[in-house]
Protein backbone atom coordinates (compact mmCIF):
# COMPACT_ATOMS: atom_id res chain seq x y z
CA UNK A 1 0.00 0.00 0.00
CA UNK A 2 1.19 3.47 -0.70
CA UNK A 3 1.51 6.16 1.94
CA UNK A 4 -1.55 7.93 0.54
CA UNK A 5 -3.69 4.79 0.84
CA UNK A 6 -2.53 4.23 4.42
CA UNK A 7 -3.28 7.84 5.35
CA UNK A 8 -6.73 7.63 3.77
CA UNK A 9 -7.51 4.36 5.55
CA UNK A 10 -6.44 5.84 8.91
CA UNK A 11 -8.58 8.92 8.30
CA UNK A 12 -11.64 6.77 7.49
CA UNK A 13 -11.00 4.59 10.56
CA UNK A 14 -10.68 7.64 12.80
CA UNK A 15 -13.94 9.12 11.49
CA UNK A 16 -15.75 5.87 12.22
CA UNK A 17 -14.47 5.81 15.79
CA UNK A 18 -15.21 9.43 16.73
CA UNK A 19 -18.17 10.08 18.99
CA UNK A 20 -20.71 12.55 17.73
CA UNK A 21 -22.96 14.55 20.03
CA UNK A 22 -26.55 13.35 20.22
CA UNK A 23 -28.13 16.74 20.85
CA UNK A 24 -30.66 18.16 18.43
CA UNK A 25 -30.67 21.77 17.38
CA UNK A 26 -33.18 23.92 15.49
CA UNK A 27 -31.73 23.03 12.09
CA UNK A 28 -32.22 19.31 12.77
CA UNK A 29 -35.81 19.86 13.89
CA UNK A 30 -36.52 21.88 10.74
CA UNK A 31 -35.04 19.13 8.56
CA UNK A 32 -37.20 16.50 10.26
CA UNK A 33 -40.33 18.65 9.87
CA UNK A 34 -39.63 19.30 6.18
CA UNK A 35 -39.03 15.61 5.50
CA UNK A 36 -42.28 14.65 7.21
CA UNK A 37 -44.17 17.32 5.26
CA UNK A 38 -42.59 16.18 1.98
CA UNK A 39 -43.47 12.53 2.63
CA UNK A 40 -47.05 13.48 3.56
CA UNK A 41 -47.51 15.56 0.39
CA UNK A 42 -45.90 12.89 -1.81
CA UNK A 43 -48.08 10.15 -0.32
CA UNK A 44 -51.22 12.27 -0.74
CA UNK A 45 -50.37 12.98 -4.37
CA UNK A 46 -49.65 9.30 -4.98
CA UNK A 47 -53.00 8.19 -3.57
CA UNK A 48 -54.83 10.93 -5.50
CA UNK A 49 -53.09 9.92 -8.71
CA UNK A 50 -53.95 6.27 -8.20
CA UNK A 51 -57.60 7.13 -7.52
CA UNK A 52 -57.77 9.29 -10.64
CA UNK A 53 -56.15 6.55 -12.72
CA UNK A 54 -58.74 4.09 -11.43
CA UNK A 55 -61.53 6.50 -12.40
CA UNK A 56 -62.93 6.99 -8.93
CA UNK A 57 -61.79 10.23 -7.33
CA UNK A 58 -62.42 10.56 -3.61
CA UNK A 59 -65.04 13.18 -2.82
CA UNK A 60 -65.69 13.77 0.86
CA UNK A 61 -68.52 16.28 0.27
CA UNK A 62 -70.72 13.89 -1.74
CA UNK A 63 -72.25 12.31 1.35
CA UNK A 64 -72.58 8.67 2.31
CA UNK A 65 -71.57 5.78 0.15
CA UNK A 66 -74.41 3.92 -1.61
CA UNK A 67 -73.33 0.68 0.06
CA UNK A 68 -73.84 2.19 3.52
CA UNK A 69 -77.21 3.83 2.70
CA UNK A 70 -78.60 0.63 1.17
CA UNK A 71 -78.49 -1.31 4.46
Amino acid sequence: MSILEIALARHIWARRREKRPLGLDDADALKVFLRIAFVFVAFTLLISGLNLAAGRPQMLADGSSPVVTGR
